[in-house]
């Protein structure tokens, strides 16, 4: 039944298969068995994609339900335990992950023996419905309304350059400045884009920039350095600004801040996953 509803979320052989960590055949086999023991054909598959049968979309939807009912079982038990365990799982974006979030996980593990955290980051975006994960830390809007959103933060962008940088060039006072400037850009793909359509100007452009990185650390380093001015949200520069290091500049110039926010798929969370969200929560609001 598991497996059979990983391949329908996945819309793949090969999808479930890494979730189960299978092969596509094994796969095949379990879904060839649930077929034959139920006497009916669950999904049509051709070489280029695959669909539910009338059958198969019903019986999908029977499984979701006795899964969840499952689940809300287990996590009864351990409510009346009053002991969560197990693994709970979380996708967040490399730089929140990193300088927010690892520290917030690290006091959590404390707290929480029983529990244990896999904690991916990177800024793709993904489909946490057909992922294996619990919960989803994203910046900006949200894409879909399945999904249970709670803001935690706001991510707010920041132009800055080094002391040694500004005494050696003429402080920019408007976008159009920035043409005059060595600019330092952020090319990862999707965030470059975005950042591209917010602010008026070419200058971060990969084409413009003297130096690209698709790490805002490295570039921050290279601002440090001198090596000219650059745009990455505030958290990654805050400890810097504060001690003089790096300064902040065009402030009224910065693209509109976004939201950030932690989602999770249903409101009948397991209790491991519903005091993780807590203790985050409870982490951001200090």
């Amino acid at each position: 039944m598991q497996v059979f509803v990983h391949v329908v979320q996945h819309g793949s052989f090969s999808g479930a298969a890494t979730s189960f960590a299978v092969t596509s055949t094994m796969i095949g086999k379990y879904i060839k068995f649930l077929e034959t023991h139920l006497g009916t054909k669950l999904i049509n598959r051709t070489t280029r994609r695959q669909s539910l049968t009338e059958t198969g979309q019903l019986y999908y939807l029977e499984c979701r339900r006795i899964l969840d009912d499952i689940a809300e079982a287990e996590n009864s038990l351990q409510t009346l335990e009053n002991k969560p365990k197990g693994k709970v799982r979380i996708n967040s974006p490399v730089t929140f992950g990193n300088i927010v979030l690892a520290p917030i996980v690290a006091d959590f593990l404390q707290q929480y023996p029983d529990i244990n955290i896999e904690l991916t980051l990177d800024n793709d975006l993904i489909d946490p419905l057909h992922e294996q994960v619990d919960v989803v830390i994203r910046i900006g809007g949200l894409a879909s309304s399945s999904l249970i959103a709670r803001q935690i933060a706001v991510y707010e962008m920041v132009f800055c350059a080094s002391p040694d940088y500004l005494a050696k060039h003429q402080i920019p006072l408007s976008l159009t400045d920035l043409t005059d400037h060595q600019c330092l850009g952020f090319s990862y793909g999707d965030v470059q884009a975005s950042l591209a359509l917010q602010i008026d100007t070419q200058a971060f452009d990969k084409q413009h920039s003297r130096l690209t990185s698709n790490s805002g650390q490295a570039l921050k380093v290279a601002t440090l350095k001198g090596a000219g001015i650059l745009l990455q949200p505030r958290l990654l520069l805050s400890e810097d600004l504060v001690r003089g290091e790096l300064i902040e500049i065009l402030s009224d110039q910065v693209p509109t801040p976004s939201p950030i926010h932690l989602m999770y798929k249903s409101k009948a969370l397991s209790l491991k996953t519903r005091v993780f969200i807590e203790f985050v929560m409870a982490a951001m609001s200090k």
